[in-house]
């Protein structure tokens, strides 16, 4: 095969319809458009208009909230943690805080911290550095011989009397 003889697949393009050139196109005249109104014309925005009809949108009812100040975490498991360990991307007995989880490539943006979460099974012991762990991943991080420092302390709830 040579440089000059390089062309595209059948049908891998497909040129743009023309309309509007004359009757024998089948496109001509109102370009496939139909007669008059404001369908017609270019520059047409009226995207879910239901003829006036209450729109879909308006009429199912609001829902949630987004809370504009919430914190979001970048969540780790400790099957990740393990798998990272077995690769040797960690090592086991180190210190692993935010930045070494970036460099291990088990996190891409940290957010508001790492929250640890107890999805697997962890056997290496790591002092780990995390915004926030679940109390079962905390227990799985401490029965492997490790410790777990949480930087953000979330207030407790007040009990109930």
């Amino acid at each position: 095969m040579k440089l000059n003889e390089i062309k595209d697949n059948p049908g891998a393009r497909k040129s743009r319809t023309r309309v509007g050139r004359g009757i024998g196109s089948g496109l001509g005249k109102t370009a496939g458009r139909g007669q008059k109104g404001q369908k017609s014309r270019s520059g047409v925005a009226i995207k879910g208009f239901e003829g006036g009809q209450m729109p879909l949108h308006m009429r199912l009812p609001k829902r949630g909230f987004n809370a504009p100040g919430r914190l979001r975490f970048a969540v780790v498991n400790l099957g990740d943690l393990q798998r990272a360990v077995d690769s040797g991307r960690l090592a086991a007995g180190a210190t692993v805080d935010a930045a070494s989880l970036v460099a291990a490539g088990l996190v891409t943006h940290p957010r508001d911290g790492i929250r640890l979460l107890a999805r697997g099974t962890l056997s290496a012991p790591l002092e780990l550095t995390v915004a926030g762990a679940s109390a079962a991943a905390r227990a799985a991080v401490e029965a492997a011989g490790g410790k777990v420092t949480e930087t953000l302390k979330v207030a407790a709830e007040p009990a109930e009397a």
